[in-house]
């Protein structure tokens, strides 16, 4: 599964990259594979567990430095797809090309 998600912190000003390094941070450290761009963090695992984990500790180390977090997540549930990453991409990029 892939879940594409964005945690954002309230109530510590409009500058947030500081804290949301914090999250991406652990995401990282997960070992599962992940990108982040500007709006959005994904990361692909085999299972909820696995994946879900990984979310609730990016936003606990947010919220353990903001009085309020808000949270944007975006799940797509395929069992048996793996490398989803960079694979949905691809086919995208292979589309455009005209093949």
């Amino acid at each position: 599964m892939i879940v594409a998600f964005s945690v954002t912190p309230l109530g510590v000003g409009e500058d947030v990259g500081e804290y949301v390094a914090e999250a991406v941070r652990v995401v990282r450290e997960s070992g599962l594979p992940n990108r982040t761009d500007a709006m959005f963090t994904s990361i692909e695992g085999e299972s909820w567990d696995e994946v879900m984990d990984v979310v609730r500790r990016a936003v606990a180390a947010v919220e353990a430095r903001a009085p309020r977090v808000s949270l944007v997540l975006k799940a797509d549930i395929r069992p048996g797809v793996t490398d989803g990453l960079t694979s949905k991409v691809e086919t995208v990029e292979r589309h455009l090309a005209g093949q």
